[in-house]
């Protein structure tokens, strides 16, 4: 049984989900990945949808204008994880990986990416002894993604030490070769910059000609999506904010028209967003 559908708590967010449900040919529902599609998990390798995401999305997919995922994995990698590719009802579905440098588009299964900037490269060779002058951290790791590289500090002995310690020297890194440092969730992200989700999203919803538009994440990087949506929302695209509620980013939950608790709420909100869409028709 589809849970009943929640109220945001501010009017811009009330008028962006009637938009929505008034209008849903003409909008995008635009979602981050990891924390808000999928848990968070120690390992990003083993992160995976939630079981009920497909199945959300492709009842709702085809009763919008379109469905985007924005993410800062590589879109391929986004693909895999969340299980998008071959399924009825999610023909139209875009992946916006990599902050929007690369997308994926399910009806023809094939990503589109530019040139990776030569500092990606020379961070990347650098970092592994760059980290052992800076202090050891035990449990700290370095994640490859292609187009950026990560430094997880969640497994280490001390998460938020390792974290604060090493924003700063890894900003400096990032900085001498062209690249910006992205914090989120006891991560601290290396990659190009000239990208983020709010840019990624007001292109999108700019080629889509959206007329309404919903946006949900859980981390920092998610706040330029936030703004983006703000933003539209001043220029008459009405628009709706969900946070997919956590304690360590309350930046997002401040602004959020609407919170729900991690991963599986927000697919239970996707679900009766879906059956209240298909309803009003």
């Amino acid at each position: 049984m589809v849970s009943s559908l929640p109220h945001p708590t501010t009017s811009a967010g009330r008028d962006g989900l009637a938009a929505l449900l008034a209008r849903p040919a003409k909008a995008v529902v635009a979602l981050d990945f990891d924390g808000t599609l999928a848990e968070i998990v120690p390992d990003p390798e083993q992160a995976r949808a939630h079981p009920g995401a497909v199945p959300a999305l492709s009842a709702l997919a085809p009763q919008v204008a379109s469905v985007a995922v924005i993410t800062g994995r590589p879109a391929g990698v986004a693909v895999r994880h969340g299980g998008f590719a071959g399924v009825p009802g999610l023909e139209h579905l875009v992946v916006l990986g990599h902050y929007g440098a690369e997308r994926w588009d399910a009806v023809t299964g094939t990503v589109h990416a530019a040139a990776v900037p030569p500092g990606v490269a020379a961070v990347r060779a650098e970092l592994p002894g760059f980290l052992d002058g800076v202090g050891a951290w035990p449990g700290t790791w370095i994640e490859e993604k292609g187009r950026a590289v990560a430094v997880h500090t969640r497994r280490a002995t001390d998460p938020e030490g390792a974290f604060e310690a090493l924003k700063g020297p890894l900003g400096e890194l990032a900085a001498r070769h062209g690249l910006v440092l992205e914090p989120g969730r006891m991560v601290l992200e290396l990659r190009p910059p000239g990208m983020d989700k709010g840019k990624a999203l007001a292109e999108y919803v700019r080629e889509s000609g959206a007329e309404a538009v919903l946006y949900a994440g859980d981390d920092l990087g998610d706040l330029p999506a936030f703004a983006a949506v703000e933003k539209l929302r001043s220029n008459g695209v009405p628009g709706l904010l969900v946070c997919s509620g956590s304690t360590e980013v309350p930046e997002l939950a401040e602004r959020a028209d609407l919170s729900v608790p991690g991963p599986s709420a927000v697919v239970s909100f996707l679900a009766a967003l879906a059956e209240a869409v298909r309803t009003a028709d």
